[in-house]
């Protein structure tokens, strides 16, 4: 039996301190009993000698110090993982908020998980279709990677990531696939949006959902991207499944990061931010990828706005620092009306031509790719001139260009949140854009390919 202690003493928002303790271990979990028999869930933060500072799960309202008592169970949190989980919903700790019953445990798991050694890593190189070109034809997912999406407060986050969700495939035979979807901070109605979104098209199947709400407390926001990775883990390490995790949004974890921080009245770093923001993010960021000898692999897209639509603020700074790349939304294609608004030039997967070519997109996927990013950055210019000097100014080669551009952001970036195109459609409306551009103009692609595609009726 716990010893129990009564020993509490001040509380400081989410945060109590708990004198006179033996034995108590950093990141154990406790339970404090108040004097009407209602019991609230703590986690060890801090020991200082003989005291624990304890971090509240619930908030602490009614919490009368003379009268309650806490006891400490001795293990870390823990996830009840089985395969049953798929298709289901559960808060942000983990326990079923979709009127299912519990799920009857296979194992508990630690929700830190454990690190990954950087020399059983596979490299990885497989890949996998979005259905969204403007990812799979510019900006290749590959299975392993971690590739997040930068966005910012109104603009359709949200639809691409449902998007990506339910259309998110590996190509290949009896490759079992699912996702865990895990939303932080989010409104009921998102939740809702995502839920519905799911199991209209049937996705729910295979998704795993945890789905933290925005009035529930700070420190369960903190808790739920482990939850999810841990939920990934064990379908990808242990049942060989390959596994698409979706984190959104990653700036309300940092923001309850943060208040969490001043709380225990920490230095702040920049912006306010804990110092150790960095090494946090890395923990959830780095239990990505594929292990030697398992058949399983963890995929990752984060997803954060940007506070002030702003790259440099320490949120996308840190996360462009250990992830592969970004896919960055942008406001200005969003109000053209381009769906989704992904911006394809500041865009970047650094491992996308480890997934592309012969017997895993297509042979032509690279020089269609370099010469599609070309003629846009070319066309953006050429409109750019004509806002400037007018349309008289440009050449007629500097017009096809202008139009080239136009024309990519309508047919090629712009599709829709309900079109799931397959990776030779997307090769396909690339080629049909560029036989817009006179066939010399294309010269970083080989006379292989144009004599093949570029004259196809």
């Amino acid at each position: 039996m716990p010893k129990e202690y009564r020993t509490l003493e001040e509380v400081a928002g989410p945060l109590m301190l708990v004198r006179d303790v033996e034995g108590v271990k950093f990141e154990e979990l406790g339970e404090i009993e108040l004097a009407n028999g209602e019991t609230r869930r703590c986690r060890v933060l801090e020991i200082n000698g003989t005291n624990a500072l304890v971090q509240l799960f619930e908030n602490s309202t009614g919490i009368n110090l003379s009268s309650s008592k806490v006891r400490f169970l001795g293990r870390q949190m823990e996830l009840g993982v089985s395969i049953d989980m798929l298709g289901r919903v559960f808060d942000g700790l983990g326990r079923p908020i979709d009127d299912g019953p519990e799920i009857i445990p296979e194992k508990r798991l630690d929700v830190n998980g454990t690190p990954m050694n950087p020399a059983a890593r596979s490299y990885p190189q497989e890949f996998i279709q979005t259905g969204v070109s403007a990812i799979d034809g510019l900006n290749t997912l590959v299975r392993g990677q971690k590739l997040p999406i930068f966005s910012a407060s109104g603009l359709p986050h949200a639809d691409l990531a449902a998007q990506i969700a339910r259309q998110a495939k590996v190509l290949g035979d009896n490759e079992q696939f699912a996702v865990v979807f895990a939303a932080m901070g989010i409104t009921f109605e998102e939740s809702n949006f995502f839920i519905e979104s799911f199991r209209k098209t049937g996705a729910l199947d295979r998704t795993v959902m945890f789905s933290n709400l925005a009035n529930d407390p700070a420190i369960e926001r903190i808790a739920t991207p482990k939850m999810a990775l841990t939920a990934a883990e064990y379908l990808a390490f242990e049942k060989g499944m390959h596994v698409l995790v979706i984190l959104t949004d990653i700036t309300n974890y940092a923001d309850a990061l943060r208040e969490v921080s001043a709380a225990r009245k920490e230095v702040p770093g920049r912006r306010g931010y804990p110092g150790y923001m960095y090494t946090d993010l890395a923990t959830i960021y780095e239990r990505a990828g594929r292990q030697e000898g398992k058949d399983g692999s963890i995929t990752m897209i984060p997803i954060l706005s940007m506070p002030e639509d702003d790259k440099t603020h320490p949120i996308p700074d840190l996360t462009g620092y250990i992830t592969e790349g970004q896919i960055i939304l942008s406001r200005e294609l969003h109000r053209k009306g381009i769906t989704p608004p992904i911006d394809v030039l500041p865009s970047l997967s650094r491992l996308k031509d480890k997934g592309i070519g012969e017997g895993k997109t297509r042979k032509d996927h690279s020089n269609t790719m370099n010469q599609l990013f070309s003629a846009y950055a070319r066309g953006k210019d050429a409109k750019e001139l004509m806002v400037v000097l007018g349309e008289a100014a440009l050449t007629d080669i500097d017009k096809l260009y202008a139009k080239f551009a136009t024309e990519f952001e309508e047919k090629y970036v712009s599709q829709g949140f309900l079109t799931d195109r397959t990776i030779e459609e997307t090769l396909d409306i690339g080629w049909e854009l560029l036989r817009i551009l006179p066939r010399s103009e294309l010269k970083r692609i080989s006379d292989e390919f144009l004599d093949k595609y570029y004259n196809k009726d």
